[in-house]
């Protein structure tokens, strides 16, 4: 499309390409059955479709954590990636509720439970069941993920007491048109469909047409003389099918109100008060097949904080779970195709599954954790992405903002560790995959640990990224309304500090803790602000990939027992540990271990090479720090300290150190900060050790 696209012409002709091709076309029943024997996925159940939805808009397998990642989470390719999940548990999560749906796809059980997904308030469990349908409609709206209904006409000409408005008849519970073939006879055509399947399921259909749909066939075969293809021929239209929450098709959610106004018509239906005057109480005509259940049938449905409904409600679950059939009050039982999802807290999970007379419905549940993320990084990306999607003002966010905002969060959720090698920040940094100074921690024996010393598993309770997010977002306005142009670490956290004992969610038991947390928080930034300063100071790129390079000259001597050309003298004397030691005791790597950390480097360093990649110390997190170090030992007798704490003088020299710490992504107001908190740190440290 040319010219300009936000005319009323172009906006319409978008629209209209958004529309599937054959969405407002109607076909006969041959056609039909002509197209399931070309495509027999069209016929896919509720599970199937769903679980082919997660691979179409693509996957990969993670290696590191072992799971597959879906694009719609990793990537959110309608929401040019507007709405990604961050984290490994979140990612977990997903890759178990998918295996769940895909072993349901294949009729090994999970199609007959609620997929009920369990986490704390804020974890995401509402953010990806949004996803999910929102997937499913774009799906449906795909040719590869197309489906179809039909509908009845014709029929005033056929049963004379017939509503002239009921002429033509959708068919009220979107049913596959399969489902208007006799079991015989389905069974013959579903046999030849999945002899040139290849999928790792079956189509199967075994459902009855609901009682409404059954009276209209049962006429017209009597007006026909049992003429099933008469019938087919002349009083059904395949249509096709877009799954469409707003419209209540195929997708529908269901929320629990006040037990007074809320009874389990809302899931099942009811008489449709409209029609009692003309088709009498007991005719199958006169039922409106508005229920949630009958709404979400051939898709989706959506239970929100399902465990806060009461007893007698949750039993309409137990049929629709197991059976996979709903019995509305005064009404046969009517097949339902859908994939039940429930979403609940903690609280209420704890209670219900305490209660004995909840047994079957518990028992008619698979429950798919969603904890809190345990990852700093990713927890920081969270609230990166809040920002991203918001109309934030005009604010630097500084270096060490999110991430120590998300190293916050993490410690609260994080059962402390007892005794042992770490701290509750070292696990943290485990968590986060920072082992390099950790080798000799066992991740998965800590996570373990933690889920044992907690009730649900870690991560299940905690502060909310939601707390965090506002208190950012609190911390952004105050910088606007205070002239600020940069938001860093320190004001942040005096909004945690502040908000901590008032806020609704968190326990007058938990707030002592979480503060004792956010001093831990603050140290662990500090150190790192204090190495921001110490870069400014005195490091240079050049200089540390020289050093880099030269110890890593010593390295493969050493290793192969050779020497290395002095490049002064010209010399070849042997490596000296004295020289190679300089370098490792920045990372307090004891002497029995040299030969480990080195060993380390020098196959970090062949890989690089095998796939064609330069070295640079840069690249290793270990290495750069052991050589910022030495070259800070080397270099800091000669720096002026006392400017450093000159607060109010810009000289030439601090403007050099703000210059380096824009290069390290501070504003220049955010420099002046750091080298104000920090720098009279590095100075003090310093100056005493003289």
């Amino acid at each position: 499309m040319t010219g300009d696209t936000t005319t009323l012409d172009a906006l319409s002709e978008r629209y209209r390409e958004s529309i599937p091709d054959d969405l407002r076309e109607t076909h006969d029943y041959g056609w039909y059955l002509d197209l399931v024997r070309e495509n027999p996925k069209v016929a896919r159940n509720a599970h199937q479709r769903l679980a082919d939805m997660f691979d179409h808009y693509g996957t990969r397998y993670d290696e590191s954590r072992g799971l597959v990642a879906y694009a719609l989470a990793t990537d959110d390719p309608l929401g040019d990636g507007a709405n990604a999940f961050y984290g490994r548990e979140i990612h977990e999560a997903i890759h178990e509720f998918v295996n769940k749906v895909k072993s349901g796809s294949r009729g090994l059980g999970p199609e007959k439970r609620i997929l009920l997904l369990l986490g704390p308030v804020g974890s995401g469990k509402s953010d990806f069941d949004k996803r999910v349908r929102r997937y499913f409609e774009d799906y449906t709206r795909s040719d590869a993920g197309r489906m179809y209904t039909f509908r009845w006409t014709g029929l005033c000409d056929v049963i004379p007491d017939q509503d002239p408005a009921d002429d033509v008849v959708r068919s009220p519970m979107n049913q596959d048109p399969l489902v208007l073939l006799p079991e015989d006879q389905r069974r013959a055509v579903l046999d030849g469909v999945n002899d040139a399947l290849d999928e790792p399921y079956t189509i199967r259909n075994e459902q009855s047409l609901d009682p409404e749909s059954e009276f209209y066939m049962d006429e017209l075969l009597a007006a026909s003389d049992d003429d099933l293809a008469a019938v087919l021929r002349e009083h059904v239209e395949i249509i096709r099918l877009v799954a469409d929450e707003n419209r209540r098709r195929c997708v529908e959610t269901f929320e629990p109100k006040d037990k007074k106004n809320q009874d389990e018509t809302e899931l099942t239906g009811d008489v449709d008060y409209s029609k009692l005057a003309v088709y009498g109480e007991s005719d199958p005509r006169a039922f409106d097949y508005s229920g949630a259940f009958c709404n979400a049938n051939r898709g989706i449905f959506s239970g929100e904080e399902l465990l806060k409904l009461q007893r007698e409600f949750l039993y309409d679950f137990l049929h629709a779970t197991q059976e996979q059939t709903i019995k509305p009050k005064n009404n046969p039982r009517i097949d339902i195709d859908q994939v039940i999802v429930g979403r609940t807290n903690m609280p209420e999970y704890r209670e219900k599954r305490g209660d004995e007379k909840m047994e079957a419905f518990n028992d008619r549940t698979k429950r798919v954790d969603f904890p809190y993320v345990l990852e700093y990084e990713a927890e920081a990306e969270i609230y990166g992405k809040l920002l991203r999607n918001a109309d934030v003002p005009d604010v630097h966010v500084e270096p060490h903002t999110l991430e120590m905002a998300g190293l916050f969060g993490v410690l609260t959720r994080i059962a402390e560790p007892d005794g042992g090698s770490v701290d509750l920040v070292g696990k943290a940094m485990v968590y986060n995959g920072e082992t390099d100074d950790l080798e000799d921690v066992d991740a998965k024996k800590l996570r373990e640990e933690g889920d044992d010393a907690t009730d649900l598993g870690e991560g299940t309770d905690g502060i909310s990224a939601r707390f965090v997010g506002d208190e950012i977002a609190e911390a952004i306005m105050e910088s606007t309304h205070r002239g600020r142009s940069y938001l860093s670490p320190l004001l942040v956290f005096t909004h945690f500090e502040d908000h901590l004992p008032g806020h609704g969610s968190i326990a007058e038991d938990d707030v002592e803790r979480y503060q004792r947390y956010l001093e831990l928080v603050r140290e662990e930034y500090t150190d790192r602000a204090i190495d921001d300063v110490r870069h400014a100071l005195a490091y240079d790129v050049d200089e540390i990939r020289q050093q880099g390079e030269k110890y890593m000259d010593h390295v493969m001597a050493y290793i192969d027992d050779d020497t290395v050309e002095d490049t002064i003298t010209g010399r070849r004397p042997n490596p000296t540990s004295r020289s190679l030691r300089a370098v490792e005791e920045q990372l307090d790597i004891p002497a029995d271990r040299k030969d480990d950390f080195r060993q380390e480097v020098s196959n970090w360093v062949s890989r690089r090479a095998r796939e064609g990649e330069a070295f640079d110390p840069q690249d290793n997190d270990r290495l750069r720090r052991a050589l910022e170090r030495k070259l800070w030992a080397d270099k800091k007798h000669n720096i002026n300290f006392s400017a450093l704490v000159s607060a109010n003088d810009l000289g030439e020299e601090r403007s050099a150190w703000v210059d380096a710490l824009r290069e390290r992504g501070y504003s220049r107001e955010g420099a002046l900060e750091v080298l104000e908190f920090a720098g009279a740190e590095v100075a003090k440290s310093e100056l005493e050790g003289e």
